[in-house]
C-alpha cells in the first residue's frame, strides 16, 4: 500500500506527467510566462519534477537551489504565486489525485509562498 503521497499519485512517472501538464498551462498563460523567456524547458521540467518528488515524499535528495535563490531577483508577487498553484493544481487533479491528496500536496505548497514572494 502506498504510505507517501509520491507513491499515491504514482511515483516519478506520474509526477513527470503533472509537470508537463502543469508547464504546459503556465507557458500559456501570460500573467507567469514570461518568468520563462529564457529558461531551458527540458531542464527545468527536470529539476521540477526532482523537486515536486522529494517534496511529496520521494526518495531521492532534491539537490537544486534554495527556494529564496531559485527566485532571487524576480519579484514575484501573490498574482504569480496565485497562478503558478492554479495550474499545478488543474494538473494534479487532471491526474486523479484524491480531494485528500490534492489537499495535503496544496498545504505543502503554501509553507513556500514566504519564500518565494518579494524576493
Amino acid at each position: 500500500m502506498a504510505t507517501t503521497l509520491y507513491e499515491k499519485m504514482g511515483g516519478e512517472p506520474a509526477i513527470k506527467e503533472i509537470v508537463d501538464d502543469f508547464y504546459r498551462d503556465v507557458l500559456a498563460d501570460e500573467i507567469v510566462s514570461h518568468f520563462f523567456d529564457h529558461t531551458d524547458m527540458a531542464k527545468q521540467r527536470r529539476h521540477q519534477t526532482a523537486f515536486i518528488s522529494y517534496a511529496l515524499g520521494g526518495t531521492k535528495q532534491y539537490s537544486g537551489r534554495s527556494m529564496e535563490k531559485a527566485h532571487a531577483g524576480l519579484n514575484l508577487q501573490p498574482e504569480h504565486f496565485d497562478a503558478i498553484v492554479k495550474h499545478l493544481t488543474d494538473a494534479i487533479i487532471a491526474h486523479g489525485a484524491s480531494q485528500e491528496d490534492l489537499d495535503e500536496a496544496l498545504a505543502k505548497i503554501a509553507t513556500l509562498k514566504e519564500a518565494v514572494l518579494y524576493k
